[in-house]
């Protein structure tokens, strides 16, 4: 993303608003202009940093970065990961299905988060129940434990992504 015409467009209106003081105010406003295009391109990094942060609480899982190539900034969007589907097709029934033992739960979620999950769900072309299930199970079965990476030894690991 190129800042050069947000900032060169605030110089502009700088300049503009000027003229209504006449020569001297114009005079001044021109010498202030360079010094003062850093503070808008920090003011305009500010900006897109809150902006992209906002965007991540809304994606979550998913997240939104910040990133700086030389003086400009570019967004790296990594969306919410899906379950993967599997080799089975769709409809695998749930680990505990076959022993007949279900449970229910009532949980509530944001109308927009819903509404996600019934589009992700009809994309796989699975009920939102068994999409649920099989992202759940998929969540809690294939993470590792925090302990034992905290038992790793230091220094041949790195770690990436992004926090609040």
């Amino acid at each position: 993303m190129n800042l050069t015409s947000y900032v060169q467009q605030l110089r502009d209106d700088l300049l503009s608003a000027a003229e209504l003081g006449g020569d001297e105010t114009r005079a001044l406003a021109e010498r202030l202009t360079g010094p003062l295009e850093s503070a808008f391109r920090l003011a305009l990094l500010d900006a897109l940093a809150v902006a992209a942060e906002e965007i991540s609480r809304e994606l979550t899982p998913g997240a939104v970065e910040l990133r700086l190539r030389g003086r400009e900034p570019e967004f790296v969007v990594t969306p919410p990961a899906t379950a993967p589907l599997p080799p089975d097709g769709p409809s695998v029934p749930p680990p505990d299905a076959e022993e007949g033992s279900t449970a229910r739960i009532n949980f509530r979620l944001p109308e927009q988060l819903k509404s996600r999950i019934e589009q992700a769900a009809g994309r796989e072309g699975v009920s939102v129940n068994a999409w649920l299930v099989r992202t759940t199970t998929a969540a809690v079965g294939g993470t590792t434990r925090p302990e034992s990476r905290r038992a790793a030894p230091p220094g041949g690991q790195r770690y990436t992504g992004w926090a609040r």
